[in-house]
């Protein structure tokens, strides 16, 4: 699980969670009606990104910045195995 965290806390993880982001916002956006909802979700890993937090660190004890979650992770490998 730490390698996740060290992933989400990297460059190529806030990459991937403002993609995320846009993608959902915009298939929510091209799809209309209750999909729009989509759009809404999507603006959760957009911020992320943009504001370097990781939503879920807390709920499995560590730190909510991305600079502490770094700090707390710089061990771990991200193409690592889970531990």
């Amino acid at each position: 699980m730490t390698s996740f965290f060290a992933f989400m806390a990297s460059a190529a993880g806030r990459i991937t969670r403002i993609a995320a982001g846009v993608v959902l916002i915009a298939v929510g956006v091209l799809l209309g009606g209750g999909w729009w909802a989509l759009a809404v979700v999507g603006l959760v890993p957009l911020a992320a990104g943009i504001l370097d937090v990781c939503v879920f660190a807390p709920l499995f004890g560590r730190p909510f910045t991305g600079s502490r979650l770094r700090a707390a992770t710089a061990g771990s490998a991200v193409g690592g195995s889970a531990t």
